[in-house]
């Protein structure tokens, strides 16, 4: 079993300490949640499949993959996972990343919504996929012990995240019917969504 300490536990750093910070600042309370659930799911699956990884360009991707679905930061033209890489950059240069550890960081976010990475092509990328996937939809949530699952969902509750987060991805599809999202939505994956064991009743 894993120290819970150790899933979510935020990494030393002053760039995941700015990253919690704005993900505060700019994220609703379900949208705030879903990063830090993406980010402990991760770790719990790179330890249990022994991933090596860059601990803080994944809590910074994570925390701020989506931020591109809040009005601040929502783009009219670029697919909002785009956005948020493009957000994701200027943070990091804010935080005095130089441009390969930026860039770096904006393609670990981009990735999350494309074609499966292995690990052993880009660690980062690959377990930001997994979680996230198990967080929003479900898939591959056997991956996960039953108790990092409860443990994860108490720490850092639902808040009707299906609800708020399928508004948000149709309404990306509409506006953008060529980017990920509305391939999502035109393959049914709201369905997935909608009956994620995450979201069961009296969980």
């Amino acid at each position: 079993m894993h120290d819970v300490d150790f899933i979510f536990a935020r990494p030393d750093s002053k760039a995941a300490a700015a990253a919690l910070e704005v993900c505060h600042e700019y994220a609703e309370p379900w949208l705030l949640n879903h990063s830090l659930r993406a980010y402990s799911l991760a770790v719990a699956y790179a330890a249990d499949v022994d991933i090596a990884h860059d601990r803080e360009l994944l809590y910074v991707a994570a925390l701020l993959h989506d931020l591109a679905l809040t009005p601040p930061f929502d783009s009219h033209t670029l697919p909002y996972e785009e956005a948020s890489g493009h957000v994701a950059w200027v943070f990091a240069a804010g935080a005095g990343w130089g441009r390969v550890r930026r860039d770096r960081l904006a393609e670990v976010i981009v990735r999350h919504l494309r074609d499966e990475v292995p690990a052993e092509v880009d660690p980062e990328s690959h377990l930001l996929q997994v979680a996230v996937a198990a967080d929003v939809s479900g898939r591959g949530l056997g991956r996960f012990a039953q108790q990092v699952k409860d443990d994860v969902v108490t720490r850092y509750p639902r808040l009707g995240f299906v609800d708020a987060f399928l508004a948000r991805a149709r309404d990306q599809a509409e506006r953008k019917p060529h980017c990920a999202a509305a391939g999502l939505v035109r393959d049914g994956w709201a369905r997935q969504v909608t009956g994620n064991p995450l979201d069961a009743p009296g969980r």
